[in-house]
């Protein structure tokens, strides 16, 4: 960001603590200005079978991923609404839409996001408010957490392929934040699961309890002990991106045509009108 002309303020907090999140927020305006967009996005998981996991292991993931956005939303609410202004992103996920095994706790949080930003989304429009919340449903991104998410499986943890750049879900964000929309979901395999979910839900019930284990795993087996960001931070810059560079895409058609489908709607009238033209002419 500073070798691209901005300003970049780096601030550390836990935001399963909402006291860390108020204060992080205060120190950017105090130090940036006013803030324009807001997005929560921190996670954590847990890949293990409900019947292994720990009971503060599902707190754990619960406060980092769900109550993070909620404290992360209600720091930006308490500067924006009296501005009147403002957008708030949530990251989300197709699982908010259609659960798999293995990452209980973490698809447990995202649904509670949706339902969070939904109540959220009413309140706005109620109290006739010009602030606004999006929130992007991912695919499977290639990030460094499939490396220290806390893990049980006797194999390497892997997203659910097909695989995306973590730039595509980026570009997605970075939309959402600017354009009018109240929901954004990202590549086909996000639409296969909210809608195949809603068309099907039994079958996707079965198709994942004989697919969702090893869809979730690579070949290679894990260290039981490997460290993992649960409880603290694993040490070191990993960057934006996993391991699975080799069979990520670093584009979505979907993506793309979401994006642009005013135009694609217009060009789209247009031709039928040219079609329909040309049919009477002749």
């Amino acid at each position: 960001m500073e070798a691209a002309g901005g300003r970049a303020l780096v601030l550390q907090a836990d935001v399963a603590d909402a006291a860390a999140v108020e204060q992080a927020a205060a120190r950017v305006e105090l130090e940036l200005g006013p803030i324009d967009v807001w997005v929560n996005n921190a996670t954590t998981s847990v890949f293990s079978p409900i019947k292994e996991m720990q009971s503060d292991e599902f707190k754990r993931v619960t406060e980092v991923t769900y109550l993070g956005v909620v404290y992360g939303t209600q720091a930006a609410l308490k500067r924006m609404l009296p501005r009147d202004r403002g957008t708030i992103v949530q990251v989300g996920s197709a699982l908010a839409y259609r659960a798999i095994p293995l990452q209980s706790a973490y698809c447990a949080a995202k649904h509670a996001i949706q339902g969070f930003t939904e109540s959220l989304r009413c309140e706005l429009i109620n109290d006739r408010s010009n602030v606004r919340v999006t929130i992007v449903n991912l695919p499977a991104v290639n990030t460094p957490q499939f490396g220290w998410n806390k893990s049980r499986l006797p194999y390497h943890p892997q997203p659910v392929p097909p695989i995306y750049q973590p730039e595509v879900a980026a570009a997605a964000i970075y939309f959402a934040a600017h354009a009018k929309r109240v929901e954004l979901s990202v590549g086909v395999p996000t639409m296969v699961a909210i809608y195949g979910n809603r068309i099907a839900p039994r079958l996707g019930d079965y198709y994942l309890g004989r697919q969702g284990y090893a869809s979730q795993q690579t070949n290679e087996a894990v260290d039981p002990h490997r460290p993992d960001n649960l409880w603290t931070p694993v040490a070191g810059d990993h960057g934006a991106h996993g391991i699975f560079d080799d069979r990520a895409s670093t584009s979505s058609l979907q993506l793309w045509a979401n994006m642009h489908r005013r135009g694609l709607a217009i060009a789209g009238a247009a031709a039928l009108a040219c079609v329909a033209l040309a049919t009477r002419k002749s």
